[in-house]
């Protein structure tokens, strides 16, 4: 029986896109090419000049934590498998081999590799890279294959990682990581496809879960409208919905927020003291939703997160987690707020604007482009791969 590395190969090789693919391969490169393109001020581009063009480009589009996700694979496609076809030449195609081969490695995977500590964008995300290169550099089933294998000794990243600048350079390490194993196999390296299968077994994987039918991305791509972790985005959105304009004399005395405990596995700060911890906060989420309304880039900033009204409102709020769950956006949220003047209000809310289930307009994507730098949309006009690449040259040099 074909390893699983020479399953996924051959599902690569062989698979011919839907219009629905390249329609979610065009939205995946211009919404991963604006929120790279966002983090060209960040502090981290000072640390990334040695990495190569992958492994840059794949650091700042999650630094700031506004790429997309793939719901069932719990994996950022975007961050990989974008940075990786572009700094290696590919295009739609390569991507959509790339995506394809992380969502189904990632589900293989499965919710209790990433309930573990795993950072599933990196574990999934060096095999797919490698694939991506791959496909990019025109490679063959077997050298593609030994290529997914060179990738396995990088498939790693924890989530302790979150909250400091070693979460986003994990996603470049694997993304870099990726393009050095099909490099390697264009050189003449080989390797044993099976690694990839022993290596499932080692982190809990299981082959069983493999399902190579369906469109590449099954289940599609969810878009964040907020510059924070996934899991924020349903309680920010549900927590907007308070009355904006309260009465001066009215003040919010407490909110309590029930949610299935898996939707806010990544939410691993109380209390959030940094900018970068605030991307990570379910109490945050509400303070920053309930104070700035619509969360920008301004509000996860550290001077943001330790305003004296945010570490109130954390303060107030109350966390009631029910057992169980497998995904994000399992079950729904319910918040509630009980306010000074004696009234009560409350909201439940299942899926968030930018899931799968509520796919954003060309209006709100254009107002996500123009909130990751005036001059992006303008650079996304007629954006293709080639053309990406370039862009990305240009405003992203190494060094």
């Amino acid at each position: 029986m074909p390893s699983i590395a020479e399953q996924l190969v051959q599902w690569a090789h062989e698979y011919v896109p839907t219009e629905q693919d390249l329609a979610l391969s065009r939205r995946a490169l211009q919404d991963t090419v604006a929120v790279t393109l966002a983090a060209r001020r960040d502090p981290i581009r000072g640390a990334v000049g040695g990495l190569t063009d992958a492994g840059r480009w794949a650091t700042l589009a999650h630094v700031l934590s506004f790429d997309d996700l793939h719901m069932p694979s719990t994996t950022h496609i975007g961050a990989i498998c974008v940075p990786t076809v572009l700094a290696v030449g590919g295009g739609a195609r390569a991507y959509l081999g790339a995506a394809g081969v992380m969502a189904r490695l990632g589900t293989v995977l499965g919710w209790s590799h990433y309930a573990s500590g795993w950072h599933v964008t990196c574990t999934a995300g060096a095999p797919a890279a490698a694939v991506g290169a791959a496909l990019s550099l025109g490679l063959d089933p077997r050298q593609t294959a030994a290529a997914i294998a060179l990738a396995v000794p990088a498939a790693g990243g924890v989530q302790r990682a979150f909250g400091t600048a070693g979460k986003s350079l994990q996603v470049g390490f694997a993304a870099e990581a990726g393009v050095r194993a099909a490099r390697l196999v264009a050189s003449g390296a080989d390797a044993d496809p099976r690694a990839l299968d022993q290596w499932l077994g080692l982190v809990g994987g299981d082959p069983a879960r493999l399902e190579l039918s369906g469109p590449a991305v099954p289940g599609g791509l969810a878009t964040k409208v907020f510059p924070c972790c996934y899991s924020m985005q349903r309680l920010i959105s549900a927590a907007r919905r308070l009355p904006a304009e309260l009465p001066v004399d009215v003040a919010i005395e407490s909110v309590h927020v029930t949610t299935p405990e898996a939707t806010v596995r990544p939410l691993i700060y109380d209390r959030p003291q940094t900018g970068m911890q605030g991307q990570l906060s379910l109490k945050y989420a509400i303070a920053t939703a309930m104070l700035d309304c619509s969360p920008d880039f301004d509000s996860f900033t550290t001077a943001a997160v330790n305003r004296p009204a945010a570490q109130e409102l954390m303060s107030r709020t109350t966390v009631e987690l029910t057992p169980g769950g497998a995904g994000l956006l399992d079950g729904d949220a319910h918040i509630s707020a009980r306010l000074s003047d004696g009234t009560s209000w409350s909201t439940r809310l299942e899926q968030p604007p930018g899931s799968p289930a509520r796919p954003l307009t060309e209006s709100d994507f254009r107002g996500k482009f123009l909130s990751c730098g005036p001059d992006v949309p303008g650079l996304l006009a007629d954006l293709d791969w080639p053309t990406a690449a370039s862009i990305l040259k240009s405003e992203l040099p190494a060094g």
